[in-house]
């Protein structure tokens, strides 16, 4: 698995690499995220999240980039997709919300995070961090971006699942632990559910990752969402 891993964070130094460009149309705020959601009104549905149906059921949420948007996938291939799958098969009525925007930051889900949690959202499951860290952002404010989402979840009492990541080596051992250990703090200073790392078994391996090394190919997809379920299944109510 380490070997794996290591893998994993060397496609993904070289995706930092082709990704360091900053947008600078903005100042130089914007120059540190290059997200797509970052000029977005913070308002405005992002027009690559799914919105929300009308269904009274409550709602799961994924929040993320874009492993959770499914980059790469067909739309039934996405891990939340597959969730929505799971959950019908096990009898659980909820439904699922993929709001998972390509490039977004922890800033762009965190400017976004209003909207993501519109209706009866039960369960928020916050996959963010990785463009993060793709792009050697400050880790201070990556932690606050989550701790804000975690913070204002909790207040409207929405159940918290965290999902860890890992950041590419280029940026240094220093960066690369303070990262790491973002995730695993907030999620026991929180008190909410953690899953250390979520490409967990398919980081590395490239019969599961598509070209680029990173995002899962329709049978990594399916590994990270049973890792997701593991996780979150002990959270469902079968009477929602």
């Amino acid at each position: 698995m380490f070997r794996r891993t290591q893998v994993f964070l060397a496609a993904f130094a070289i995706a930092a690499a082709a990704c360091a460009q900053p947008d600078r149309s903005a100042g130089p705020a914007a120059a540190r995220d290059t997200a797509p959601a970052a000029t977005a009104p913070a308002a405005a549905p992002p027009a690559a999240a799914a919105a929300p149906s009308a269904s009274p059921r409550p709602r799961i949420v994924f929040l993320g980039d874009s492993l959770t948007a499914g980059l790469g996938l067909q739309p039934d291939q996405s891990i939340p997709s597959l969730f929505q799958v799971h959950l019908d098969k096990a009898g659980y009525a909820y439904e699922v919300v993929n709001a998972g925007v390509s490039g977004d930051t922890s800033a762009g889900g965190l400017r976004r995070l209003n909207w993501s949690l519109d209706g009866p959202v039960k369960i928020l499951v916050v996959e963010l961090g990785a463009n993060d860290g793709l792009r050697g952002l400050p880790v201070a404010e990556m932690r606050r971006n989550l701790e804000q989402i975690i913070t204002t979840a909790k207040q409207r009492h929405i159940t918290v699942v965290l999902t860890g990541m890992e950041a590419p080596p280029n940026y240094g051992a220093a960066y690369t632990t303070e990262y790491r250990q973002v995730f695993s703090d907030l999620a026991k200073q929180h008190h909410v559910s953690f899953v250390p790392f979520f490409l967990d078994g398919v980081a590395g391996n490239p019969g599961l990752n598509q070209g680029d090394g990173i995002h899962p190919n329709p049978e990594g997809a399916r590994i990270v969402e049973r890792t997701i379920w593991q996780a979150l299944q002990p959270l469902l109510e079968k009477d929602s």
